[in-house]
């Protein structure tokens, strides 16, 4: 019999290095891998459509809301963002980890959807590292720093929705919280009883 996997919603500030935490616990962990979002945001240097996001126009992103094609979707920084179903629920059956790196409205649709999805809020040091890191990433405006800032500041207010809190000032560090994060999740007893009939 093989375990369901686990959906992962990861959530916090542009800049705090989400990706980076999963992709360090991944170099020990062969059962997670990334939902790729949607987004009609374009890409920046070096992305790649299909790797990083699907890059879509707002009509086709309009015509998957309207076909329940996606687990969620929301507007960050003036720009759509969704989560394609099919894949999620595909992997999931095959045992893997599915990772959602998701803003907080999206986080909450996932949630009522997913009651048992396990949700991890990622930051920085400090809104001061943060704004350095946004800034050495050289890929936006000191306007658009501005507004993630801000942003930040607002999804700090609702991170109290969140079952994890990983500070991510040391990477390796916050990759051995989130993957021992994952370990515990998968010894739940909900998750485990059926053992307890083996003959």
């Amino acid at each position: 019999m093989t375990d369901a996997g686990k959906l992962i919603v990861i959530s916090g500030p542009s800049g705090a290095g989400k990706s980076s935490v999963v992709f360090k616990a991944m170099e020990t962990r062969s059962d997670l891998c990334f939902s790729t979002s949607v987004t009609t945001r374009d890409p920046r240097p070096g992305e790649i459509d299909g790797r990083e996001y699907f890059f879509i126009d707002q009509t086709r992103f309009d015509e998957m809301v309207a076909n329940d094609e996606l687990l969620e979707h929301a507007v960050y920084v003036k720009h759509s963002y969704g989560t394609p179903r099919k894949f999620v629920e595909t992997r999931l059956a095959e045992g893997m980890n599915v990772i959602l790196d998701i803003e907080v409205q999206g986080a909450r649709q996932v949630s009522e959807r997913f009651p048992g999805a396990v949700r991890i809020f990622i930051i920085p040091p400090s809104l001061e590292e943060l704004r350095r890191r946004l800034l050495n990433r050289g890929t936006d405006s000191e306007e658009v720093i501005d507004a993630r800032l801000e942003r930040a500041r607002q999804e700090y207010g609702e991170a109290d929705f969140y079952d994890y809190l990983i500070v991510n000032d040391e990477l390796e560090k916050a990759a051995k919280e989130f993957s021992a994060i994952l370990d515990a999740e998968h010894c739940r007893f909900a998750d485990r009883s059926y053992l307890l009939n083996r003959r």
